[in-house]
């Protein structure tokens, strides 16, 4: 007779199956919405009526309530604390900090933005073929004023033609490589021309004033067919002679230079106050006399005015 094979069924009991222990958890919520409830009513038992109706003020409007105006209605005394009454909120989470403060931040961050501009160039000046051929005509540091970029002449190589406000090929490459960079920045521009100091005999009246001044604004023309926008342009001047970058040696090349200096806001603030109207009266030189207007007058009544005038002798200036 075969045995047959016992088969064992075993039953698992599961103890509180039909609720699963929720009822713990809807007890615990229980527990604490009644401890909330009996804190609420021990707080406004023992508050004062000005800290109720911080506490109202607060519920009708958490963000910007300001009958009572304080963070911390209720004092449980239980850590010191000090607080400045005011007569709003806001008064209390504002920093105050000096105009002297803001001023040197700000000064700071402007003298971090030269420094990257700085790096900016040397880069440029190192990965282009063009400004890498001519580095050693190129200076740059920084200033008081802000970055500056000298341009200067090398023997045999010079910016310009002897006597001349035309730039000469390869300063004009160089201008427009330099203004790719410059015309980036938001900042001021100052353009100065510098000459040595052998003094011009091209033309009557023209002298190393005239020229520098002319030098200046054809970098600065070639400047802005470069991408600098002219509103950048702050200041042009043509300085002659007046300041030599080699003193020892006057006539050194080096001294016939262009400059360009990157202002930086104090700079082109401080232009700008010197240019405006103070308020104050001014005179006015220019303005003729009242003897002069009658004899303006006079002469215009009998038609003296329109004599021909004797032409000026060869040589001779005729402002």
């Amino acid at each position: 007779m075969e045995e047959q094979p016992i088969i064992v069924k075993r039953k698992k009991k599961v103890a509180a199956g039909h609720h699963g222990g929720s009822w713990k958890v809807a007890f615990a919520d229980f527990a604490t919405a009644m401890m909330a409830f009996f804190l609420v009513l021990w707080l406004t038992a023992t508050a004062s009526p000005e800290q109720i109706r911080a506490v109202e003020g607060y519920f009708k409007d958490p963000v910007g309530f300001t009958e009572g105006g304080s963070p911390n209605p209720v004092d449980l005394e239980g850590s010191a604390s000090v607080i400045n009454e005011s007569s709003e909120d806001i008064e209390r989470s504002d920093i105050q900090i000096e105009d002297q403060v803001v001023e040197e931040l700000a000064q700071t961050l402007e003298q971090q933005q030269m420094e990257e501009l700085f790096q900016d160039l040397k880069e440029r000046i190192e990965q282009n073929e063009t400004l890498q051929e001519f580095k050693d005509q190129l200076l740059i540091d920084i200033t008081s004023e802000g970055l500056r970029i000298q341009i200067v002449d090398r023997s045999q190589r010079p910016m310009f033609d002897s006597g001349r406000a035309e730039l000469k090929y390869y300063s004009q490459d160089i201008l427009f490589e330099l203004a790719k960079t410059l015309g980036t920045v938001n900042n001021k521009l100052s353009i100065t021309g510098h000459t040595d100091s052998t003094p011009f005999s091209g033309r009557p009246g023209y002298t190393n004033w005239e020229l520098s001044a002319d030098r200046a604004n054809t970098a600065r023309r070639a400047l802005v067919a470069g991408g600098v926008r002219q509103e950048q342009i702050g200041r042009v001047v043509g300085l002659s002679d007046s300041v030599l970058f080699d003193q020892d040696d006057p006539q050194a090349p080096v001294n016939r230079r262009i400059s360009i200096i990157v202002m930086n806001k104090k700079t082109a603030a401080g232009i700008q106050s010197n240019a405006s109207r103070s308020g104050e009266p001014l005179i006015d030189l220019t303005a003729p006399s009242e003897e002069e207007q009658q004899e303006a007058m006079k002469r215009l009544e009998e038609g003296s005015w329109a004599e021909e005038k004797e032409e000026p002798k060869p040589g001779e200036l005729n402002w």
